[in-house]
């Protein structure tokens, strides 16, 4: 009698497919409208349950609409320079589920390997006493200080503490050496993505802590008569819903690219938005595999892109005639066309240009200029033109 064969188990992960030739994407944007527009596995038993609880972000590129938030979340990627990320909106819109699906396309950076970030930097300029005295040691021997590792995504808990932020006593390192203060939130988000969730609950210390880092890039730290200087080099991304309250305009000036998140409006957008949330319930192993292809080639055109960002300029007479339009608009802050540009510098690094044009300014105008104009300021001036007149005409008056 032959022994039964056992009974094949059903395959949880995706089957193989015949490889196909990889499709070229003549800009960021085309590859976000095609991944946006990508039809769905219309059955969903062929994806099957995979069992496994895993930590796998949604896909980025799966998000259903939401154009101008991809898009100025992929431009914070491409050039930091642009100064923050705020998207503004309701609950239920995908702002968190967009900022960390970041995750599959940040790219690689030098990282330092000491448990207190010490760089070659800090020798540069601070001596050999500005490091610990393991990194000292390796400085000594040619021994590298970095490692090359991937950007990552740092998010601060809104229960976080002022010295979880910026630091405090190292008590490790007290028992066995000298006194050393223990790096906080910001020193780690240092070449990093510093995601805040609710950032108009946050607390006024924490606020005030994280604005003044992220506008010098470093801050100092003192304990008692221990001082330590860390670098915080971020690209800070919040997010909001207006309903649980307002952000102070001194915390709203810091975002460079505001973006209005709405709901979807389109019924077959929100349908299929659905069918993708719950096939990424059903297997997220599947679903991620679904857009591998579109993400390898989002990772490499954003690589691409960075490397492309330092030859891109903006010509005079284009950024003459923007700041026109700036004045035209009445917005007071020259952080308006820093962002503008530099905005506009990285979609025209995206889509291979050498120089920004019209086109490229007025794509990413709205997310720029949006919420730049104070209502309380105009007010403010126009009571003291009174008094700056009759000042002008007493003074006329003098001799």
């Amino acid at each position: 009698m032959t022994q039964a064969e056992p009974t094949p188990i059903p395959e949880t992960n995706p089957p193989a497919e015949v490889e196909k030739p990889a499709r070229h994407f003549r800009s960021l944007k085309e590859l976000l409208d095609f991944a946006s527009g990508k039809e769905l596995i219309k059955s969903m038993e062929q994806m099957g349950d995979s069992g496994i609880a895993e930590p796998l972000p949604f896909p980025f590129l799966a998000i259903v609409g939401q154009s101008e938030m991809k898009l100025a979340l992929l431009l914070g990627l491409i050039n930091p320079n642009i100064g923050g990320i705020l998207l503004v909106g309701p609950r239920g819109t995908g702002k968190t589920t967009a900022v960390r699906s970041l995750l599959d396309l940040l790219p690689q950076t030098e990282r330092s390997t000491c448990y207190y970030g010490c760089l070659p930097e800090d020798i540069e300029t601070g001596g050999i006493d500005a490091v610990c005295p393991e990194c000292a040691k390796k400085f000594a021997e040619s021994q590298p200080l970095t490692a090359p590792d991937r950007v990552r995504l740092v998010e601060l808990p809104l229960n976080a503490r002022l010295e979880d932020v910026v630091g405090g006593i190292d008590e490790r390192a007290a028992v066995h050496e000298r006194m050393r203060i223990r790096r906080g939130i910001l020193a780690q988000a240092d070449k990093n993505l510093l995601y805040i969730d609710e950032i108009n609950l946050l607390g006024d210390d924490i606020i005030d802590a994280i604005l003044d880092a992220a506008a010098q890039g470093i801050y100092t730290v003192r304990r008692g008569p221990v001082s330590s200087t860390y670098r915080a080099r971020f690209v800070l991304i919040g997010s909001m819903n207006p309903e649980e309250g307002k952000l102070r305009p001194q915390i709203l000036d810091r975002f460079g690219l505001r973006v209005t998140v709405r709901g979807l409006e389109n019924a077959s957008e929100r349908l299929e938005a659905y069918r993708r949330v719950q096939a990424y319930l059903t297997n997220p192993r599947a679903m991620i595999h679904l857009y591998a292809e579109e993400i390898s080639a989002a990772t490499a055109e954003l690589q691409e892109a960075r490397k492309r960002l330092r030859g891109v300029s903006v010509e005079d007479a284009l950024a003459n005639q923007a700041i026109a339009l700036i004045q035209k608009m009445g917005i007071d802050s020259l952080r308006a066309e820093i962002t503008w540009f530099e905005a506009a510098r990285a979609y025209a690094a995206a889509d291979g240009h050498e120089s920004v044009t019209a086109a490229d300014l007025t794509t990413v105008a709205p997310m720029a200029l949006r919420l730049r104009r104070s209502t309380f300021m105009n007010e403010y001036f126009d009571q003291r033109k009174g008094e700056e007149e009759e000042l002008k005409d007493l003074l006329s008056k003098l001799g």
